[in-house]
């Protein structure tokens, strides 16, 4: 039986790898993380997605020690979330959790390895990313290996959405009849708005102008898509 987890936010990106995952494995677990994050509403969203959507499992995991060592804007209410465009003086913006990924994908590991599952799959992507150095494809490899070593295990770390632009992921939702439901359901923005957001916040904006690129041209968008899938298959 091939079985995977999910690190799941009720978000755009995780959603629409939750979706994926479940045409493609037996059993699907998720995890959501209670970090401290800015607003509750965000696991109260992966909870009931991942019942609809038909999850084998969804498990909370309390990690809250995380919001007393990493100081952002997504974990200190009095930090206000920057607009698009808003950067640190590092270059990094507030909305960046120091550690944040590293803590998931290895707990998920473990998750994962008493689940006796094959992959933990994760919805970073390098292509739109936010400037986080935590969401590039050779901090993900980097980690898999670590984790692996850790554990003795050869648990595969997944990122179905590292090399999609966030059109792309649009197209992605569509080819599985949930564009509607990622849209409407998801909860991406900094502010906690769900669905379309605030449109303020930078993962608004990124949300906002890969739809309008998909719904401008979703022939050629879905057909850019479908390349990077058989890429993909082939290289796997």
């Amino acid at each position: 039986m091939k079985r995977a987890v999910v690190v799941f936010s009720g978000g755009q990106d995780s959603t629409t790898c939750l979706i994926q995952a479940l045409t493609q494995y037996d059993e699907v677990h998720c995890i959501t993380f209670d970090y401290g994050q800015r607003h509750v509403a965000e696991i109260e969203v992966a909870e009931t997605l991942s019942k609809q959507l038909g999850a084998k499992s969804h498990k909370v995991l309390d990690v809250t020690m995380l919001n007393e060592l990493a100081v952002s804007s997504l974990t200190r209410d009095n930090i206000p979330v920057p607009q698009y465009g808003e950067t640190e003086a590092n270059g990094l913006p507030s909305t960046f959790v120091p550690g944040r990924n590293i803590l998931f994908l290895t707990l998920a590991a473990i998750f994962a390895y008493q689940l006796q599952a094959e992959a933990v799959i994760t919805g970073v992507c390098e292509t739109d990313f936010s400037g986080y150095p935590d969401c590039r494809d050779e901090f993900v490899k980097a980690l898999n290996h670590a984790v692996s070593l850790g554990i003795a295990r050869d648990i595969r770390f997944e990122t179905p959405l590292m090399w999609l632009n966030k059109a792309e992921t649009w197209a992605l939702a569509d080819r599985y009849q949930k564009l509607d439901l990622v849209r409407h359901h998801t909860l991406t923005c900094y502010n906690g708005i769900i669905g379309d957001g605030c449109g303020e916040c930078a993962a608004c904006h990124l949300r906002a102008k890969g739809l309008e690129e998909f719904q401008r041209d979703a022939v050629a968008v879905s057909a850019a898509l479908g390349l990077k899938l058989d890429r993909a298959a082939a290289i796997s």
